[in-house]
């Protein structure tokens, strides 16, 4: 990993491996799909291409989303597709590499740590995501 993508999300940072972001996207209206996931506000056509739209704080805690879409998505390789993150803001590019979490520690979504301004970023695992994303939704709700 080079670097890491800072964002935001209800009040956390948290960091994206900069070389799964494809980029940043003001203004992505997402149309609702019905049966989705807590987490997924719907579809987006961006650049052409019909993207999911995952409130990404919601995947991560379990909890429901607001119900105000944030402004901003990044979108990103997670697995074998391409996932519109919302998050609350993007704050900068970091070219620092993260050290690695080993397995044993149990944090699920998170492949690294980094710092960051005296704190502690976590980078998050694509992979884990997008199994959390493809997981019946019984299963994504902790």
């Amino acid at each position: 990993m080079t670097g890491y993508l800072l964002i935001r999300v209800g009040g956390d940072r948290y960091g994206l491996p900069i070389e799964e972001v494809v980029e940043v996207v003001d203004d992505a209206k997402a149309e609702t799909v019905p049966g989705a996931q807590h987490a997924v506000r719907g579809i987006a056509r961006i650049r052409g291409r019909m993207v999911p739209v995952v409130h990404l704080g919601a995947l991560l805690t379990g909890c429901s989303p607001p119900s105000e879409c944030a402004p901003t998505v990044v979108v990103a390789r997670c697995g074998d597709r391409r996932v519109a993150f919302e998050v609350d803001d993007v704050d900068a590019v970091v070219r620092e590499v993260p050290v690695s979490v080993s397995p044993e520690a149990r944090l699920p979504w998170i492949s690294g740590v980094a710092r960051h301004n005296d704190d502690l970023i976590p980078i998050l695992d694509m992979d884990a995501l997008s199994e959390r994303l493809t997981a019946p939704y019984s299963e994504a709700v902790p």
